[in-house]
């Protein structure tokens, strides 16, 4: 229903613009970050956070809104702001030039170096293990208020949590692992266009480390159609939420899901009503056995966000692991797994809404929210976790330092369930938030602006896992984790970024008494990246 409502609104929207077919911009490019800033001046008032990554053509579209809001502010927007502006620019030529001119569009168009990322990484360190059993009560309510929306002890207890971090240090590449010792990741990214239409766009990696040598495709990807209706066929990553650090539902944190997307690469103009994104993908987890169970289930995730007003964005987020092998097929088990809640569907959904708000009043600073349940009771999504962030983009006057602290709880049955008891794993991680359930987690963010291409950040980042759900022989496991970045201009279209981290943890893998220290320096040399 709610796919339908999203089309026949696309339908029936007239199009403000020529649109045009373009590539995905990596999650973890910069483009992202100089984005947020502008975004945070002001400059940006269109801008969705909740769908990512975004399109090559989106970005054109939100630097041409951040050119227009230029020259009315004129001299009152900070220096740094003309300057990221300029140097966006560069990153998305070929999208700017198409969007004032869509009729100059070659019929086939190529660039075999859309893109380069080779990385060196060192690491001393040891991943975390996240299967273990917890506890499960039972006795949910909503909002940690009331009870009794989930009977206690619903099923068998204690419940398994699965999966594992993959890098220490590193969550949120793909799925990539590196080895202790020394690591080379190279990525390029190539592009072909169909005149407005259509794209091919591939990403192969090499990997090599004392324990692998790999190449495989990171991406791959066609895309037909532009604007408000896209239609997306390959592997590529996804993002559903406003946070960071991580989201509950969906992120580039495990290993990217070949899959079919039906999407809005910009937003439908709604008229008086707003502005609307949508992203609907279906794919298909892998085969696992788990205590001798087969499973192989298929997987949907749905994503709408919808800005009434320029300073609210309000999404709403469902993934839906479903059928497949080992399980009940027929059409009423898929029916009732629609709606989910019920013990003999085949089924296990994860649902909830996210809100963020830019305080216009308090230096565009941004509030932000994701709520989730892994279960429902009444259509009402319960046993929930949560997402909270307060992102300080104009920390001085000068706009040039920026505060970010985002806070994560993960429920302790968070990402695990008895139909599938391989869990919302992918490739051994989770497919949302890299720290798993049973966990709380706080992060910080300070970063500093020299120039638009020459920045310096800190993190600093406390986890806690096993705070709830502990069994008799664990201990509460405690992380603590500093990272700095730099990164600076090279020559040319080429950057460089430079990573160190390090982390304590007590009680490593909830085994009392157990202590490990890890460590991590990465060095990124990166060609429009």
């Amino acid at each position: 229903m709610l796919l339908a409502v999203s089309v026949a609104v696309t339908f029936f929207t007239p199009s403000c613009h020529a649109g045009v077919a373009s590539a995905n911009i990596p999650l973890d490019s910069s483009l992202y970050q100089g984005l947020e800033k502008l975004a945070g001046y002001g400059l940006i008032p269109s801008e969705f956070r909740g769908i990512r990554p975004y399109s090559r053509a989106e970005a054109a579209r939100l630097l041409t809104q951040a050119e227009e809001s230029l020259t009315v502010q004129k001299e009152a927007a900070p220096p740094l702001a003309h300057e990221l502006v300029k140097q966006l620019r560069a990153l998305v030529p070929r999208e700017i030039a198409l969007r004032s001119d869509a009729s100059s569009a070659p019929l086939f168009d190529i660039n075999p170096f859309a893109s380069i990322r080779l990385r060196y990484t060192w690491l001393d360190g040891l991943a975390r293990n996240f299967t273990r059993q917890v506890h499960d009560p039972g006795g949910d309510g909503v909002f940690g208020i009331g009870s009794g929306l989930r009977p206690d002890n619903p099923y068998p207890s204690p419940v398994w949590q699965r999966g594992g971090e993959g890098t220490p240090l590193f969550e949120n590449n793909e799925g990539v692992r590196y080895a202790d010792g020394d690591n080379f990741h190279l990525q390029w990214g190539m592009e072909g266009y169909v005149s407005t239409w259509g794209l091919l766009f591939l990403e192969p990696q090499f990997l090599h480390s004392a324990e692998t040598d790999r190449v495989d495709l990171r991406k791959g990807y066609v895309k037909l159609g532009h604007g408000a209706l896209e239609l997306e066929i390959g592997r590529d990553a996804a993002w559903f939420g406003p946070g960071y650090r991580g989201a509950l539902t969906l992120t580039n944190n495990a290993r990217n899901f070949d899959l079919i997307k039906l999407s809005s690469p910009e937003p439908v103009d709604l008229g008086n009503w707003g502005l609307l994104k949508y992203a609907l993908l279906a794919s298909r987890f892998e085969r696992t056995v788990t205590n001798g169970v087969e499973r192989e289930p298929y997987f949907f995730a749905l994503k709408l966000s919808y800005k009434p007003v320029d300073a609210w964005e309000i999404g709403f987020n469902l993934g839906k692991q479903v059928g497949g092998t080992g399980v009940d097929n027929s059409l009423g088990s898929t029916l009732r797994g629609i709606v989910g809640g019920t013990s003999d569907d085949n089924s296990n959904g994860l649902a909830g809404f996210d809100i963020r708000y830019r305080a216009s009043w308090l230096r565009n600073t941004e509030f932000y929210g994701e709520f989730s349940g892994e279960d429902t009771a009444k259509f009402w999504p319960i046993v929930e976790s949560y997402v909270a962030g307060i992102f300080v983009p104009n920390l001085t006057g000068d706009g040039r330092n920026d505060l970010r602290f985002e806070y994560f709880w993960g429920n302790q049955i968070l990402y695990t369930n008895g139909t599938f008891p391989g869990g919302y794993v992918y490739q051994g991680m989770p497919i949302g938030h890299s720290q798993g359930g049973a966990t709380q987690d706080f992060f910080f963010r300070y970063s500093h602006w020299f120039s638009a291409r020459t920045n310096l950040a800190l993190e600093y980042i406390h986890t806690q896992r096993g705070v709830i759900g502990k069994l008799p022989g664990q201990e509460e496991e405690q992380k603590n984790t500093w990272r700095g970045f730099c990164r600076l201009p090279i020559y040319g279209d080429w950057d460089a970024e430079l990573m160190y981290g390090w982390e304590h943890v007590n009680n490593f893998d909830l085994l009392p008494g157990a202590e490990r220290t890890n460590q991590v320096f990465a060095l990124d040399l990166s060609y429009r990246y």
